[in-house]
């Protein structure tokens, strides 16, 4: 039986050593294939190691690297991570945050990068890479809150001179607006003035036209008055036999007498217009 157990314990650690060989050997040939840049060959390697040994600290950090370079950055991240949460030694620890940095580095993520360096430097104060890196994204980050900070300023002077220049806009539009109104006035008043001359003139036209007409009606009166007989002028004898008559009485020998005069007087009209 205990043989048996001997035997069985040979056999054990045969396989063991059998698997570790073949996870060396298919690390080392992604190793190769990685330095020369073949990053998506590498990643096959490394994946072919894990499914020997999944929990391999080589194998997952390796392939780690290799999705970095090939820039996907989301599984790098989650793999990174992992390894850092792991119980492992500080060194790993630092390796994976300093690589965590990195991913985030590229990322533009540069407040989690910062903070991925540190976290790397809490694990392995002495690592002048990663204190290198940090300062680089310190830089980094303050550079980017600089321009930030005059895109925002630049945003405001903007859009104050847009406010300004609308409101420039909204006074000469006022302006302009006042100033035909002004106009429209101006000319309504002129129209008036045109009206109240016009006016005028149609007034005085027809002042003009009333005494035209009176001119005219009193030169028809006189050419009429100088077309009726005249009376002839009654002599001062005449006037005082008229007037004796009226005093003794004789009425009808004064109208005889009118009659005569007017008689009279009608045969010369005749006569000197003939």
């Amino acid at each position: 039986m205990k043989k048996i157990l001997t035997i069985a314990y040979i056999i054990l650690v045969f396989s063991i050593q059998g698997f570790t060989q073949k996870e060396n050997a298919l690390i080392r040939e992604g190793n190769k294939l990685y330095d020369e840049k073949k990053f998506p060959e590498a990643e096959i390697e490394y994946r072919k190691s894990l499914e020997v040994a999944p929990k391999s600290f080589k194998g997952n950090f390796n392939l780690a690297d290799a999705l970095y370079e090939q820039k996907n950055y989301e599984e790098a991240l989650k793999m990174f991570n992992e390894i850092a949460s792991q119980k492992t030694s500080k060194n790993v620890k630092a390796e994976a945050y300093h690589n965590l940095g990195n991913t985030f580095l590229d990322m533009q993520e540069l407040e989690k990068s910062i903070e991925a360096y540190k976290n790397a430097l809490r694990n392995n104060p002495n690592d002048k890479e990663t204190k290198y890196n940090l300062e680089y994204a310190k830089q980094l980050l303050k550079k980017q809150q600089q321009q930030q900070q005059q895109q925002d300023q630049n945003k405001d002077n903007k859009d104050q001179e847009d406010k300004d220049k609308k409101d420039e806009n909204k006074d000469k539009q006022d302006q302009n607006k006042d100033e035909n109104k002004q106009d429209q006035n101006k000319d309504q008043q002129d129209k008036n003035e045109d009206k109240k001359d016009e006016n005028k003139d149609k007034q005085n036209q027809d002042q003009q036209k009333q005494d035209q007409d009176k001119k005219d009606q009193q030169k028809q009166d006189q050419q009429k008055q100088q077309q009726q007989p005249q009376p002839k002028e009654i002599s001062k004898k005449d006037a005082e036999r008229m007037l004796q008559a009226l005093k003794n009485g004789e009425k009808e020998t004064l109208e005889k007498l009118k009659k005569a005069k007017v008689a009279k007087a009608q045969r010369v009209k005749i006569e000197k217009d003939w």
